[in-house]
Order: structure tokens, then C-alpha cells, then sequence
């Protein structure tokens, strides 16, 4: 491996870093990441690629490099974005094949307008769940990005973000945008052995964004640490600094449920999550093992009523879930929108009303405390039996989701962080979850836990 592809490995900020030294320029880090996006383009992770505006913005970062004049701590660092984002020259297809001929944009979604005036890279766009309404990743208009953590058996990466986390795993870029409503962007960097960051609803800016549910639809960053995770945040947001600053474990407190969070789970996934509290716990941290009732609670509350995701996304896109292009779609994500169809007035009133009262109660439980569980139950499942079978795969699909979406229910951010492996090598991950608009409190938690459980 030559030096300038051992300097593409690193972190963002690990790449910055060298920028700053004078070990590697930002040209040959983007060169480097554009040959290898070529070469790995089998592999599904981007829809589509933009090397001359890379080339460009990797220039101009070199000269203000020369200059000492960097305009962010991400100057250069090369990004990929979720193709659910408007990036100026290319179409938004949202993953869908209704939209793969669309017009080409004519201005960047926000973050993006902002990670660029940071001087960050844009590489292209990427792979995803059509409509981002999976759990899984599933593609069938793109194909499937390729999970880089078995290169034998073919398995889910993860949704709907599944190109990030792809992306970001296989080596192909330090950081990438994805979003989350119900899971898309801590599930991907689960299956794929990544971080990645579930903001608050309303911290970064969604315009741009083609929706799936406008109100709990938020965007988060993928990356191979919490660091860069911080830092693109930032830079994603417009922000000039962060106040992020990481925690004293011997002050952390975390709750982690007894019930719901490990049924039915991959015995390796609840060893590796024991295990990470009793090292948390050996280095000072107090764990608190009871009950959540607010997250039971969110469960029984969809199961009771139905999705409110899916009453807004077929809401959002009802015209053609029940029209002839209904049938062009993948099956599934059509599935999952009629369900939102067959929803009542009282059914949405009602999920409006108790949430409101569920975020209070969750946030007046846990009193300071962090709600720690496994990201996942399960390790990236194969793909042959969800394509061969629907059942299976909506099972599948409703367990995957079945830990990340309560906190997008409760309005929380959280951070997933992988925390070791199981027998066959597939990553596992640990969830960290906040209050809305604790994110600075939860980053800050999230970079002390990260070298005790990875």
C-alpha cells in the first residue's frame, strides 16, 4: 500500500491533519479516492460521482494550504452525500427509478452549501433505500451496495443510508452525509462497523432534502470516529468551532433497559453490549439497569396505531403509491406506504398527542442519564432469504429497526458506535441516546465511550 493510500485510510481529521504537515496534499488524497471509487463502482456504493467538481475543490484547498489559510478543520477532507440531497450538477433520485432521469439541480441542499464553503470535498452522491424506507438497504432500481464486512456471503448494509455507511467502511470516503428517520443512519454504521450521529430534529438544515416523514426526518453524519462525526456536524450546521468537549466517564451515567431492547437478539451482540458496560463501568461510569416505560411505550403506541412515519410518507408521496407508478417501485417501500394509508384521523391525533407526553416522561426519567442499548439486535443479516421471501424480510426489517426508531419517536439524538465483533467477524455496535438538543452533552459522552468499547 503506497503512503498516499495509507493517508486515505485515516479519519478526516487524521487526513486534515496531514494536510496541515505537509505529509499529503488535498489533490492526491481525492485522486486516490476517485480511483478507488472506479474501481470498486461494482460494488453499488455511489449513484453517481463528480470528479471534476472533487478535482476543483480539491485544488483550491491545496493552494489555501500552501497559503496557511485553511477555512475549516475539514479543508480538503473529501464527503459523499446520501442521494436524498440536492448537489448542484447532478439529479436527487431519492434511490428511486422515478426519479433517475430527473432534472439536474441547480444548487446544493444547505449542508452541503456549508460543508463546501468549509472547503470540504464533495465525491458524489450515494446509494440508498428507495425513499429511504428500509431498515435494510435494499435496492432494486441500483442494485444493492455491497457490505464490505463479508466479501463471501452477501449481506444487508443496512438502510436506508446504506451507501454512507458502504462508503464509508469500504475506504471510499472519510466521511458521508446520510439521514435518519426512523434509524438510517445509526443502523448502516451498525451493520457496517462505522459511527455514525442521529442529530436532533432541526439541528442541520433539511433544505434540500427530499422527504420521507418532514417531522422526524434529520441529517447525520457517517464516519470512522466520533471526532469526524463532531467536526462535519459543524461544518454541516455552518458553524465556525464546536463546544463539544469530552466527558469524564467517572461522571457518566447510563440507563440501559432491561426490557424489549435485547429480545430476540444475536447472543454475540448481547455479549459484546455486557461486556461494554461492565468496562464502562470498571472506569467509573454508573449504569442504571431497569425499565425504560417511555420506549416500551413508543412500541405499543405503533403497534397500536400504526407507523407515523408511514402515515406521512404516504401523505408525501400518496399520488404515487396509488397511481400507475405505484408498480414501479420496489414492492416493499410501496408495502410499508399503504400502510400509512389505512391509518385514521384518531390514529395520527392520537400518536401526535402521546408523543408529546412520552418525550416529557422519557426525559423526566432518565434525570441526566444517557440510554444505552445495542444499535441492533442482530449482525448484518444475509440477503438471499429478504429477497427470496417478503415475510421474511419485513421481519427482519421490523427487528432491525426495533431499538433505533423509538428514539426518533421520542425525539432524541444518539450516537452508534461499534463495539466488537461477532463468530463469523460482523461488527456489532453500542446506541448512546439524548434528549433533543443535548446533542454537545451526548458528542461529549459519545468520545470517552468510544476507545473503552471499540
Amino acid at each position: 500500500m503506497s503512503d498516499i493510500d495509507n493517508i486515505a485510510d485515516r479519519t478526516g481529521a487524521g487526513i486534515a491533519l496531514a494536510y496541515r504537515s505537509g505529509e499529503a496534499g488535498p489533490v492526491a488524497v481525492t485522486e486516490c479516492l476517485l480511483a478507488r471509487i472506479e474501481a470498486a463502482k461494482e460494488d453499488r456504493a455511489f449513484i453517481s460521482v463528480t470528479p471534476e467538481r472533487a478535482l476543483a475543490e480539491a485544488k483550491a484547498a491545496e493552494e489555501r494550504y500552501r497559503a496557511g489559510r485553511p477555512l475549516s478543520p475539514l479543508d480538503g477532507v473529501p464527503v459523499a452525500w446520501k442521494d436524498l440531497l440536492d448537489v448542484a450538477g447532478t439529479r436527487t433520485t431519492a434511490g428511486s427509478i422515478l426519479y433517475k432521469d430527473g432534472p439536474v439541480k441547480d444548487t446544493d441542499a444547505t449542508c452541503v452549501a456549508n460543508a463546501t464553503a468549509a472547503g470540504m470535498v464533495t465525491l458524489g452522491k450515494l446509494n440508498m433505500t428507495e425513499f429511504a424506507y428500509s431498515g435494510l438497504g435494499l435496492n432494486p432500481h441500483f442494485g444493492t451496495a455491497y457490505n464490505p464486512v463479508d466479501r463471501t456471503t452477501p449481506r444487508a448494509p443496512g438502510g436506508s443510508s446504506s451507501g454512507s455507511g458502504v462508503a464509508v467502511a469500504s475506504r471510499l470516503a472519510p466521511i458521508a452525509a446520510g439521514t435518519d428517520t426512523g434509524g438510517s443512519v445509526r443502523i448502516p454504521a451498525s451493520y457496517n462497523g462505522v459511527v455514525g450521529y442521529k442529530t436532533s430534529s432541526g439541528r442541520i438544515d433539511k433544505t434540500g432534502l427530499i422527504p420521507l416523514s418532514r417531522t422526524f426526518d434529520t441529517i447525520g453524519p457517517l464516519a470512522r470516529s466520533v471526532e469526524d462525526c463532531i467536526l462535519a456536524d459543524m461544518v454541516m450546521r455552518g458553524a465556525v468551532m464546536s463546544p463539544v468537549r469530552r466527558a469524564d466517564l467517572g461522571g457518566l451515567v447510563l440507563l440501559a433497559p432491561t426490557r424489549v431492547v435485547l429480545d430476540d437478539a444475536d447472543p454475540h451482540v448481547v455479549e459484546n453490549f455486557e461486556r461494554s458496560l461492565l468496562e464502562l463501568e470498571a472506569l467509573g461510569a454508573k449504569v442504571r439497569r431497569e425499565p425504560f416505560a417511555p420506549l416500551e411505550a413508543a412500541i405499543r403506541l405503533t403497534a397500536e396505531h400504526g407507523p407515523p412515519i408511514a402515515a406521512e410518507a404516504y401523505t408525501e408521496y400518496h399520488e404515487i403509491a396509488d397511481g400507475e407508478d405505484g408498480k414501479r417501485i420496489d414492492r416493499r417501500v410501496l408495502f410499508r406506504m399503504l400502510g400509512g394509508k389505512r391509518m385514521t384521523a384518531r390514529d395520527v391525533v392520537t400518536i401526535q398527542r402521546r408523543r408529546a407526553e412520552l418525550i416529557a416522561e422519557a426525559t423526566a426519567i432518565l434525570d441526566g442519564a444517557l440510554l444505552v442499548m445495542p444499535t441492533t439486535p442482530i449482525t448484518a443479516p444475509e440477503i438471499a432469504p429478504l429477497e427470496a421471501d417478503d415475510d421474511v424480510f419485513h421481519k427482519t426489517n421490523l427487528l432491525t429497526l426495533r431499538n433505533t426508531t423509538p428514539a426518533n419517536i421520542l425525539d432524541m439524538c444518539g450516537v452508534a458506535m461499534p463495539n466488537g465483533r461477532d463468530d463469523k467477524g460482523l461488527p456489532t455496535s453500542i446506541l448512546v441516546s439524548a434528549p433533543w438538543g443535548e446533542d454537545e452533552r451526548l458528542l461529549g459522552a459519545a468520545l470517552a465511550i468510544e476507545p473503552v468499547v471499540g
